[in-house]
């Protein structure tokens, strides 16, 4: 069945899978996990692939978990998990908003470039809930005292910010000129030396879906389906503030 919020192109060996959901901002349908987690088995599976490029169309990369159409928490945790454990390099390219669950989707990425209009924010405190399934990839990954800040407080920060925390690799005016030396690089590489050297570096990360993914599923979920998140989500979707705002 052809993706719907899907796009995928290939050049010299790269795939490219683009989020296409703009009714959401790219949000983390259901749908759009399922499809994503089997565009992602396909290229991992395909001796054509060498690199995978994780990309979006509009000015959001993704808006994080859809408040309507919700994935299952161990969906989530899944397709995270796939990134993760692709047996080729998934390369993130990011031009505009990244929000909650989003900055997941590139925590788990090897590489991630981030144009200078990009910008992201830790959205879930606001609504009553956590970034709790997304700390898989993210504590591991990025600098502690940037994440306590900016999960406790929801801020947005920008690209610049996004960089020097160790959420993205490296940000720029141009970023598909920032991965031009990458993507070369990646096409030069011998593809059984990429897995190995990728199972290197993800190893801790991995680590952590071991030990926490069962609990942070399940705290994710209980936060779901809490009073106090109802009335956020619903406060969000109503663009009203909710009761706690000061």
């Amino acid at each position: 069945m052809t993706p719907i919020t899907l796009t995928r192109s290939r050049a010299r060996g790269v795939e490219t899978i683009g989020l296409d959901s703009p009714a959401n901002r790219n949000a983390l349908s259901a749908t759009l996990v399922r499809e994503l987690a089997g565009a992602l088995t396909d290229a991992g599976q395909d001796t054509g692939v060498r690199a995978v490029v994780l990309t979006h169309t509009g000015n959001t990369f993704s808006a994080g978990a859809d408040l309507r159409e919700p994935p299952r928490p161990d969906a989530l945790v899944g397709l995270l998990r796939q990134i993760v454990e692709l047996p080729k390099p998934v390369v993130a390219r990011v031009t505009g908003h990244v929000r909650a669950g989003g900055l997941g989707l590139l925590a788990c990425c090897d590489i991630a470039a981030a144009a200078t209009t990009a910008s992201f924010a830790f959205t879930e405190v606001r609504i009553g809930v956590a970034p709790a399934v997304i700390s898989l990839p993210l504590l591991p990954r990025t600098d502690p005292r940037a994440l306590a800040r900016y999960y406790l407080t929801g801020e947005r920060f920008d690209a610049a910010e996004a960089a020097r925390i160790g959420l993205v690799t490296a940000a720029g005016d141009d970023v598909d000129a920032v991965l031009e030396p990458v993507l070369d690089g990646l096409r030069r590489s011998a593809p059984e030396a990429l897995a190995e050297t990728k199972r290197l570096l993800t190893a801790k990360v991995l680590e952590s879906f071991d030990r926490d993914a069962a609990d942070l599923t399940a705290l994710s979920a209980k936060l779901f389906a809490s009073p106090q998140a109802r009335e956020g989500m619903t406060a969000f979707l109503e663009r009203r503030d909710p009761p706690w705002v000061l």
